[in-house]
């Protein structure tokens, strides 16, 4: 059977389209998304997942909703509890922060703190832990309402513009 030029040309060129529409997909599909349970606004680069349980921070029972998406082994999460007492919101944070490079078997490599009386009081850390995995974060406390929004994941496949996309998207509603 007999091929004619023009049609392998177009065969092969209609290829090379979708290989390249393929390549051009977005590794992160950015998406608004604002809590059900607590008053915020982020972008996600997922659809996201949500989920509710009982956790122990420093002392203090409080249920947390976390709302996640994961993309290529990275997770990006936004975590809200409320407290009983307004008084116990940095104390909440701390153990936050510090449970979360525990859980990755590292330490804080660089934090910034808002000055103190700040409202809302934020606090911001880099840390590294084993098998090259990394966690960004920001710790937030308004009033009784405590927020951790962290990036965590294996720091070849978090790019830096997606974290400061993600962090720097969170919103107090």
């Amino acid at each position: 059977m007999f091929t004619s030029p023009f049609s392998l040309l177009a065969k092969t060129a209609c290829i090379a389209c979708v290989v390249l529409l393929a390549a051009c997909s977005p590794k992160f599909d950015w998406r608004e998304v604002r809590g059900s349970a607590a008053p915020f606004v982020v972008l996600l680069p997922a659809k996201p997942a949500s989920h509710t349980r009982t956790v122990n921070l420093d002392g203090i029972e409080v249920s947390m909703t976390m709302t996640a998406a994961d993309v290529d082994g990275v997770t990006f999460a936004v975590g809200t509890a409320e407290l009983p007492d307004e008084a116990k919101a940095l104390q909440a944070l701390t153990a936050m922060k510090t449970a979360l490079v525990r859980n990755i078997g590292g330490s804080v490599r660089k934090e910034t703190a808002s000055a103190s009386g700040a409202v809302p009081t934020t606090i911001d850390i880099e840390a590294a832990g084993a098998n090259s995995r990394v966690l960004f974060g920001r710790f937030v406390a308004n009033g009784k309402r405590v927020y951790q929004v962290i990036a965590v994941g294996k720091e070849s496949a978090l790019p830096r513009e997606a974290v400061d996309t993600f962090l720097t998207s969170f919103k107090l509603n």
